[in-house]
C-alpha cells in the first residue's frame, strides 16, 4: 500500500510540475518580436556629404514608464546619408509584451551645446566628401535624455512586427545661428512596414543649373507660409512628412519617397540653385499610397 501511495505521490508531483512548466511556457510564448530598422531622408545644404550618428541605447515607453531594450547591441554608428531612397539598416530584434506602443527613445552619443570643442564626437558631419573635414553635431542643453520617435504600432501575440524608424536628417540638422556650429534636433517617425508604401517619381522638362526637391505632405496639409525663409533655426517645409532630391539616373530625373504610411499625399515641387531655395513650382495632389506597393508618378514641369 505504501508502495502504491508513493508512486501516486510521485505521479501527482510530476503532473503538477508539467502543468506549471506548460503555463510558464505559454506565458512566455505570448510575447511578440519587434524588428526595428533605421532609414533617412537626404540633406542637400552646406555641402554635407556625411551625417554620422552613434546610438548608444534604445528605450520604449510602456505604462508611462521608459524601459530599456536590453537586447540592443551598442554603440552603433550610422552614416544616415547611406540610408536614403528606401535603403534601411537593422537596429535589432526585440522581445516585447503584446500590446500598443507609441514611442521609442534613441540615446545618442552627442556633446551638449556650449560644452566646448570635441575631437572625437559620436555624432558629426562630413563636408565635401573629405573624412578629415568634419564638425561635431551638438545637441541642445538638456537633450541627453534622448530623442523620441513617435508612431503607434501594435505587437502581436506570438508574432513578428517590422517597424521602420525614419530619421529625417533634412529636418534634424540645423545651423546654430552664426556660430558655425550645427545642432542635432532629430525628427523621427515610426512606420509599420506592411502598412506603408512608396512613391517613385519621374520629372520631365527640367532646366539646366537648377536642382529640384520633392516634399510629401498629407493631403491638404501644405500651406504657402511654409515656403518662407527659416526662422529661429527652423528648417524649410517643417510639416512635410518626408522629402527627396531629384537625381539624374539613366537619362531620367527621378525621386523616391519611401516608407510612407498608407494614405493620400500632396507632392510639393521646389527649385534650388547652388543650395539656395527658389520657388515652389507646383503641387501634385491626391497621390494615393497603399501598403506594400510603390506607386509611380510622372510630373511634367510644363503643366504645373
Amino acid at each position: 500500500m505504501r508502495k502504491y501511495g508513493f508512486i501516486l505521490l510521485i505521479s501527482i508531483l510530476t503532473f503538477s510540475a508539467f502543468i506549471i512548466s506548460s503555463c510558464q511556457k505559454d506565458t512566455a510564448s505570448t510575447k511578440g518580436m519587434l524588428h526595428l530598422s533605421l532609414t533617412d531622408a537626404p540633406i542637400d545644404e552646406y555641402d554635407i556629404t556625411g551625417v554620422y550618428i552613434t546610438i548608444t541605447g534604445l528605450q520604449y515607453n510602456q505604462g508611462d514608464e521608459w524601459q530599456v531594450f536590453e537586447e540592443f547591441e551598442g554603440p552603433q554608428t550610422f552614416n544616415l546619408l547611406n540610408l536614403t531612397d528606401g535603403v534601411s539598416s537593422p537596429l535589432g530584434i526585440f522581445e516585447l509584451e503584446p500590446g500598443v506602443y507609441k514611442q521609442i527613445r534613441f540615446m545618442l552619443d552627442a556633446p551638449a551645446q556650449g560644452s566646448g570643442n570635441h575631437a572625437n564626437p559620436g555624432c558629426y558631419l562630413e563636408f565635401g566628401g573629405d573624412p578629415e573635414n568634419t564638425q561635431p553635431l551638438f545637441v541642445p542643453s538638456g537633450a541627453q535624455t534622448g530623442y523620441k520617435a513617435i508612431g503607434e504600432f501594435t505587437i502581436p501575440e506570438n508574432g513578428d512586427l517590422f517597424v521602420m524608424a525614419d530619421f529625417d536628417v533634412r529636418k534634424s540638422v540645423v545651423a546654430a545661428g552664426n556660430s558655425g556650429k550645427f545642432l542635432l534636433k532629430p525628427t523621427i517617425r515610426l512606420i509599420v512596414e506592411d502598412r506603408s508604401g512608396n512613391i517613385a517619381g519621374t520629372l520631365f522638362n527640367t532646366e539646366e543649373g537648377i536642382d529640384y526637391l520633392v516634399y510629401a505632405y498629407g493631403a491638404g496639409s501644405y500651406e504657402e507660409a511654409e515656403a518662407a525663409d527659416p526662422v529661429d533655426d527652423n528648417p524649410r517645409f517643417p510639416n512635410a512628412i518626408t522629402s527627396d532630391n531629384v537625381e539624374l539616373e539613366e537619362d531620367e530625373y527621378v525621386f523616391f519617397l519611401g516608407f510612407l504610411p498608407a494614405g493620400i499625399y500632396d507632392l510639393v515641387l521646389v527649385s534650388q540653385t547652388e543650395g539656395v531655395y527658389g520657388d515652389v513650382l507646383g503641387i501634385v495632389e491626391g497621390v494615393d499610397v497603399m501598403g506594400r506597393e510603390t506607386i509611380e508618378v510622372e510630373i511634367d514641369l510644363d503643366t504645373l
